[in-house]
C-alpha cells in the first residue's frame, strides 16, 4: 500500500472514531434543544459526569467497562431529571440570555466540583482486554477500540433513527418539535416528553463521555474544552434531527482530524472554517427547518 493511501485511510478511520464520539454526545443536545428550545450549554457536563461515573463504578463496584457504562448512563439520566425539574423547568419561558447564563454557570460549577472530588489531573479507564490490540479489516489492521467506537456509533444512530422515525413516541416527539401548540391540542403530553427526552439525551451523553475517555481523555475541564465542538455539530446538522447530527459529526470529525494531521499548527482552523461556510449557506443547518 502506498504511503499516501495509508495516510488517507488513517485520517478517515481516526476521524470516524472521533466523529462517533461527537455524535453520541451531541445527539441528545440536538433533540432536546429542538424539542425544548432551551439553550443548554451544560450538556457536556452530563458527558463528563458519565465518564467519571464510569470510572468510579468500575473501581468501587469492581464491574466491567461495558456494564459500568450502562450503569453510568442510567444513573446520569435519572439524576438529570432532578436538574431538569429544579433548574431548567423554571427557565423554559425565560429569555435566551437567562438560559445561557444558567447553563454556562452549571458548566463552571461542575468543573469546580469534579476538580474538588477527583482532582485536576486526567484520569484513565481500564479497557477490557478484548478491546485492546489491533483487528485486521482486510485493507490493514486498525486499533480494536476505535473499530468498536465506530460500530457503537453507527448502531446507536440506527437505533435512535428507528426510535424517532418508526415508533409512536418518536412520532410524538417529532410533532412536538415541529408544532408544540398543535401537539398539545391533540392530547400529547409535551411536558412528559420533555422529561423523557431530557433524561434520554443526558444518559446517552453520559455513555458517550465514558466511551470518550480512552480517545479524548477526561479532566474536570472536559465540558468546557469540548463545548464549542458539540454546539458546532448541533448547529451544522440542524436542531432536532438525528440524521443531521450524524452527518455533521461525520463530516466535521473527519475534517477536523485531517486538518490537525496535515496542518498541526492550524489547530482547529478547518472545522471552524467549514462550520462558518455551511452556516452562511444554510443558517438553520444542513437538515434544519428553514421555515
Amino acid at each position: 500500500m502506498s504511503e499516501f493511501l495509508n495516510v488517507v485511510i488513517s485520517i478517515v478511520f481516526d476521524g470516524l472514531a472521533y466523529a462517533m464520539i461527537l455524535f453520541i454526545i451531541s445527539v441528545g443536545l440536538s433533540v432536546t434543544m429542538g424539542l425544548m428550545g432551551f439553550v443548554n450549554l451544560a450538556h457536556g457536563v452530563f458527558a463528563m459526569a458519565g465518564g467519571y461515573a464510569t470510572v468510579a463504578i468500575m473501581s468501587q463496584l469492581g464491574i466491567g467497562f461495558l456494564p459500568a457504562l450502562l450503569c453510568a448512563g442510567v444513573a446520569i439520566g435519572v439524576a438529570s431529571l432532578v436538574l431538569e425539574q429544579t433548574l431548567y423547568a423554571p427557565l423554559y419561558k425565560a429569555g435566551e440570555l437567562d438560559q445561557l447564563l444558567l447553563s454556562i454557570g452549571l458548566v463552571f460549577m461542575a468543573s469546580g466540583a469534579f476538580t474538588y472530588f477527583f482532582g485536576p489531573d486526567p484520569i484513565s479507564v481500564q479497557i477490557p482486554d478484548y478491546l485492546h490490540g489491533q483487528i485486521d479489516l482486510g485493507v490493514r489492521s486498525f486499533p480494536t477500540y476505535r473499530v468498536f467506537m465506530i460500530a457503537v456509533g453507527i448502531a446507536m444512530a440506527l437505533g435512535l433513527w428507528i426510535s424517532l422515525e418508526r415508533t409512536l413516541i418518536g412520532a410524538r416527539i417529532r410533532a412536538a418539535v415541529d408544532n408544540r401548540p398543535m401537539a398539545e391540542a391533540v392530547g400529547i403530553n409535551v411536558n412528559r416528553l420533555f422529561k423523557l427526552t431530557f433524561a434520554l439525551g443526558s444518559g446517552i451523553a453520559a455513555i458517550g463521555g465514558g466511551l470518550a475517555i480512552d480517545i479524548l481523555g477526561l479532566t474536570p475541564n472536559f465540558a468546557i474544552q469540548y463545548l464549542v465542538l458539540f454546539l458546532i455539530v448541533v448547529a451544522v446538522g440542524g436542531l432536532g434531527t438525528i440524521r443531521g447530527t450524524f452527518v455533521a459529526a461525520l463530516a466535521l470529525g473527519i475534517i477536523d482530524n485531517a486538518g490537525k494531521y496535515l496542518w498541526p499548527e492550524g489547530g482547529a482552523f478547518f472545522i471552524y472554517a467549514v462550520a462558518i461556510a455551511i452556516l452562511l449557506w444554510r443558517p438553520s443547518g444542513l437538515f434544519g427547518r428553514t421555515d
